[in-house]
């Protein structure tokens, strides 16, 4: 994307700095990358959190309701879309470390009904391809009102392809996998993110369910029409989507992502299926390993704002960046400015 000289229109910066010591560079880096994406007036605001060897800067620019001018802080909430399925990711490799479940698992051994369309000529879905998108379901649910008719609509599925053998994004294998878990954990799901990830790390302001106060500081975002655009209502598990966060809190999970000493991080980013010569998914991480780098990214999307959430293990460098934005090209442009971030942040 071609960006022309920031111009300095009614953009309002802040900054928080967790580390006094932290190098003018990365906020440098931040700024001058998060102005650029502000040159395009379909963005209104955007948050970018970064961590880089321990210390963190966060930074917000724009305002969130058009004309207003209130700047995110960091007490925004904003919605982590897809991103939450790194988190479903965390949790069904913490139940293989803890022998709850196998990757090779038929899924049916942990359903209530025999479903015998659930396989490809006699090949079962196993763990391994709802967490890798290969097990052949369908994009969304066919049937995602409730958890009850969740479950009708898994009979109507035909699958058309042997599980494992071909990458198609799916929200209902997440939505499955969040199920398992909470049988095998005999906890809700929702009760599981909290046990296993936001209490250990201290994440108070990651959450699924909002208090009326967590409602006030919720981001309403718009589509590139600049229409208000409702947030997601959570009618499944939340397997797929359906946390909220803050960059404060975005922060700790960049340090949980960046620690080799837990083994369930390790295995959360071991690579289960190979997509293209340096592509893999793992548990709900897209990997890419070259000559050059190593990165775990996720994006996130949703009616009205879109994230990345990506990490560099190599180089000790996390990025989030969160935007009050939502059309078609909204996820390549942030990537574009992630990957120009990135760079100029290992520069220095």
């Amino acid at each position: 994307m071609k960006y022309v000289t920031p111009i300095l229109f009614f953009v309002l910066l802040g900054c928080k700095s967790v580390h006094p010591i932290h190098t003018q560079n990365v906020e440098h880096a931040i700024t001058k990358n998060a102005l650029q994406l502000l040159e395009d007036k379909r963005f209104h605001s955007v948050s970018i959190a970064v961590l880089k060897d321990g210390k963190s800067t966060i930074k917000h620019f724009g305002e969130l309701t058009i004309g207003k001018g209130n700047k995110p802080n960091d007490s925004t909430l904003y919605e982590l879309a897809s991103v939450t399925k790194t988190f479903t990711g965390y949790i069904a490799a913490k139940a293989v470390l803890d022998k709850k479940i196998n990757l090779d698992d038929d899924i049916r051994i942990y359903l209530n009904e025999p479903y015998p369309n659930l396989a490809f000529k006699g090949e079962p879905i196993r763990i391994k391809h709802l967490i890798t998108h290969t097990s052949g379901f369908p994009n969304f649910p066919i049937k995602s009102e409730n958890k009850k008719a969740f479950f009708e609509g898994l009979k109507l599925i035909n699958i058309e392809t042997k599980p494992g053998e071909l990458y198609s994004y799916s929200n209902t294998a997440p939505e499955l996998t969040a199920y398992i878990l909470e049988k095998v954990y005999q906890k809700s799901f929702e009760e599981l993110v909290i046990e296993f990830i936001l209490k250990p790390n201290t994440m108070n302001q990651t959450k699924f369910t909002l208090n009326e106060n967590d409602r006030k500081r919720l981001v309403k975002g718009y589509n590139d029409k600049n229409e208000l655009m409702p947030n997601f209502n959570r009618t499944l598990w939340g397997g797929i989507s359906g946390l909220h966060s803050t960059t404060t809190d975005l922060v700790k999970y960049m340090k949980l992502q960046l620690d080799p000493s837990n083994l369930i991080i390790n295995e959360s980013h071991k690579k289960l299926y190979k997509e293209g010569s340096d592509f893999w998914e793992g548990y709900h991480w897209y990997i890419i390993e070259n000559d050059n780098q190593l990165m775990y990214r996720h994006h996130g999307g949703i009616y009205g704002m879109q994230n990345w959430f990506v990490i560099y293990p190599k180089q000790n460098i996390g990025i989030s960046i969160l935007t009050n934005t939502s059309f078609n090209e909204t996820g390549e442009i942030l990537e574009k400015v992630v990957d120009q971030l990135y760079e100029d942040i290992k520069a220095n």
